[in-house]
């Protein structure tokens, strides 16, 4: 199972991230009183749904030997009547058909985080 250790720092906001082979900043941006010095949390999610969903896409195009050259995931976080929408663009480039485009599309919400975002998830958390 990942694990992902997350400790705040003097500064106000920033945190220290620290995976088995990364550490990563994460930050408030300067216009909500952070440094700016790293990921805000809503970008973390972005980044991880934005890299599964070109992770599987290019698997899948490999796997078919479709000639797929390079993937950009586009995302957005908004709120919209109280309700968080993630918004993704695929751009594909390569030599593909309409329909090899069409189905890596569809393949691309098959990705494990967008999967796990589109669950029902239950979170514990505990003090130690």
């Amino acid at each position: 199972m990942p694990s992902v250790i997350v400790s705040s720092t003097a500064a106000r906001f920033r945190q220290n991230i620290i995976t088995a082979n990364v550490q990563l900043t994460a930050d408030e941006p300067l216009e909500s009183g952070g440094d700016g010095a790293g990921l805000a949390p809503f970008e973390f999610i972005l980044a991880g749904l934005g890299a599964c969903t070109a992770m599987t896409v290019k698997m899948y195009a490999e796997r078919k030997g479709w000639p797929l050259t390079h993937v950009v995931v586009e995302l957005m976080h908004q709120k919209v009547n109280d309700r968080h929408q993630l918004l993704a663009q695929l751009h594909l480039k390569g030599d593909l058909t309409q329909d090899q485009q069409q189905r890596l599309l569809e393949i691309a919400d098959r990705c494990p985080v967008h999967r796990l975002l589109t669950s029902e998830i239950e979170i514990q958390t505990s003090l130690v």
